[in-house]
């Protein structure tokens, strides 16, 4: 284990996975809409995330759910005040039902609002004035579409309210009458959106706006008197604006906020009159519009509270909003949580999501900008391990690809960091949130524009005495995982090696296997990746499968088994390629994973096998490791008989 330099920006001691990677103490705290109950993931007794409740003020916790294998991520409030809704899936399929438990019931058991198997649950939506009551979308009557169903929390009767015509990738609830009063539709023929609105359940619909392919946009809400509506537009500018519409005209009222460099972010409203409090955008750093005076001076109070370097966000808020949870996000450190009373201007800390990280110095992110070869500016964040030397560097990259880093903690960066590494976060182009311009630059340029920005920044952090350049590693998921074997195949001297998660390795399989609730979007993929169904010759000049001869460094590959998005066979295709040229490659399978490991034993593990990958060829520092008890880890070989891919349980 080697130590770590003077001067580093980062602990001299090794920071453990288990802490990083491992389950938060605390997450995601809400406070009930009556403000009487505070809800938050925590672990269980056996190590399993779930949710638990206190009485606001007190310290009476108490665990609520109990689900015993794969933890829970995601819960809500209904606004009976009682009951807490969850998601869950089985394994990572994500297929995921919504459950419902009674908090204010001791011992209460969970259940299944939505129990229908191979049936996704979303769009899950609670109404004030219809306490007992939840809207959520399902594909149960077509697989590719979902309908809205109104759901009885009690009798857990689900009765059908809106059925999709073929189209709808999305609908929009008007809150005075809990009726579904709009809709985003996808025209497959030009892969253009049209957002639709009804007066009423029982008027027809009708056309309100309709986006063209390379504009951007959607309904936000609509108005207390339901005349007009917030909608989020790119017509008529580079960046997303926050315009209010005439619902019986379609005609634009006002520009109420828009940013030359970023589209419109979060829009805070009144929940009762609709008013807009304030907007949100980001460019390198959160920033905010306010359009209320009140807000206005809370968020300046929250300022005052807040540690150096922290930005405050409001994570849940009360039916009256008077009571906030609040959040203090900062890049150097956990999350800290308080509840902010907007009458009284206090602010009660209740807990930090990740206590043990605030025993070591963490490392803090600098927000660069790099600019390609073609001129483009591009956004980026950079964790340093050293400021006085280039060091070894991972170049971090964001999945989607259509989405975006942010500045805050980061458990990758800081666990690099730690390591040894610079850690070099970009938004290429294709990226979101920086404008219809920034989001098209990509369009078709998979493996192509969008690569050279990954390697425009490589060069100029070797340029910027950031990086050594015969010690950088490219690394990522989902489409990261892509651009990691797409660095090592089409820029092979680029890379000492790569770490690809769930990465797609051909884009027409990926394309062909994509859920049946996602055909109604295929054709907009076609559009932003390229015409891999008609031109063989397009497909695989930018499929990494067909180029797998040309790598010619180490390769890590982590994959689930039930991945939806990116099946197992993107990862096995590529791995029996590489084994049939022998071209070394180590491939690790998880067979109760999806798109991303969510079983922290799994998380651990498989960082821990790429932290000696790393030490191995970038030379930085790691943490003993072994087999965390309970990852269900599975090392693939190939098996020269069958001549396909077979699964081994991996040693301890």
């Amino acid at each position: 284990m080697q130590a770590v330099p003077h001067g580093s920006t980062t602990d001299s001691r090794i920071i453990p996975r288990e802490i990083l990677f491992g389950n938060p103490e605390y997450g995601s705290p809400s406070i009930s809409p009556d403000a009487q109950l505070l809800a938050y993931l925590k672990p269980s007794d056996k190590g399993v995330l779930n949710v638990w409740v206190r009485t606001v003020g007190a310290t009476d916790d108490r665990q609520v759910t109990n689900d015993g294998y794969r933890g829970i991520r995601f819960f809500t409030w209904a606004e009976d005040s009682q009951t807490l809704l969850y998601l869950q899936d089985s394994g990572g399929d994500e297929n995921f039902h919504v459950w419902g438990i009674n908090a204010a019931i001791a011992e209460s058991v969970a259940k299944d609002l939505t129990p229908y198997d191979g049936v996704k649950a979303q769009n899950l939506s609670t109404n004030k004035r219809h306490p007992n009551t939840i809207l959520v979308g399902m594909n149960k009557r077509n697989p590719q579409l979902f309908d809205m169903y109104r759901v009885d929390l009690q009798t857990a009767e689900a009765t059908l309210d809106t059925e999709n015509p073929g189209d709808v990738l999305g609908w929009a609830i008007e809150d005075e009458t809990f009726t579904i009063r709009g809709a985003v539709a996808s025209n497959p023929i030009n892969s253009s959106q049209i957002v639709r609105v009804r007066d009423s359940p029982d008027d027809e619909w009708r056309e309100l706006i309709t986006f063209p392919y390379g504009e951007e946009g959607g309904l936000v809400s609509f108005s207390k008197d339901a005349k007009t509506c917030l909608v989020k537009t790119s017509i008529g500018s580079d960046t997303m604006e926050l315009v209010r519409m005439d619902l019986a005209t379609g005609a634009k009222v006002e520009t109420i906020a828009a940013n030359p460099d970023c589209d419109i972010g979060a829009v805070m409203q009144d929940e009762d009159t609709k008013e807009i409090l304030a907007v949100s955008f980001t460019y390198t750093r959160l920033e905010r519009q306010f359009f209320n005076e009140a807000v206005k001076a809370d968020f300046a109070f929250l300022e005052e509270q807040r540690a150096e370097g922290a930005e405050p966000l409001v994570v849940s808020r009360d039916r009256k909003d008077q009571s906030w949870v609040v959040g203090f996000r900062r890049d150097d450190g956990p999350m800290e949580y308080a509840i902010y009373s907007r009458v009284a201007k206090t602010v009660t800390p209740l807990f930090v999501s990740q206590p043990a990280l605030k025993e070591y110095k963490l490392a803090q992110m600098e927000c660069v900008k790099i600019e390609a070869r073609d001129g483009l500016c591009l956004t980026a964040y950079l964790t340093r391990s050293r400021t006085d030397v280039a060091t070894p560097m991972v170049l971090l990259v964001h999945g989607g690809p259509w989405a975006r880093d942010v500045w805050g903690f980061n458990a990758s960066a800081q666990w690099l960091a730690n390591r040894g590494y610079a850690v070099l976060q970009v938004n290429y182009r294709a990226s979101t949130g920086f404008g219809k311009s920034f989001l098209h630059a990509g369009d078709c340029e998979w493996g192509a524009k969008m690569q050279d920005d990954l390697t425009d920044a490589v060069r100029w952090a070797v340029s910027q005495g950031v990086a050594l350049e015969d010690k950088v590693c490219i690394y990522g998921g989902s489409y990261g995982g892509y651009a990691c074997l797409a660095g090592l195949t089409f820029t092979p001297d680029v890379y000492a090696c790569g770490v690809d998660i769930v990465g797609p390795s051909n884009a027409k399989t990926l394309l062909d296997s994509i859920p049946p609730y996602w055909k109604p979007i295929r054709n907009d993929l076609l559009m932003k990746v390229g015409n891999v169904d008609e031109d063989e010759d397009f497909n695989r000049k930018i499929s990494p499968l067909f180029h797998a001869d040309k790598i010619k460094v180490p390769l890590l590959i982590g994959q689930g088994a039930n991945d939806p998005r990116v099946k197992q066979a993107e990862a096995d295709q590529i791995v029996q390629e590489m084994m049939d040229k022998n071209i070394p490659v180590d491939y690790v399978l998880y067979p109760d994973e999806g798109h991303g490991f969510a079983r922290p034993q799994n998380r651990i593990d498989f960082q821990g096998r790429t932290e000696i990958f790393l030490e191995k060829h970038l030379g930085g520092r790691s943490e003993s490791f072994t087999q965390p008890e309970g990852a269900t880890t599975l090392l693939p070989i190939l098996d020269g008989t069958l001549g396909k891919i077979v699964a081994t349980s991996a040693p301890a």
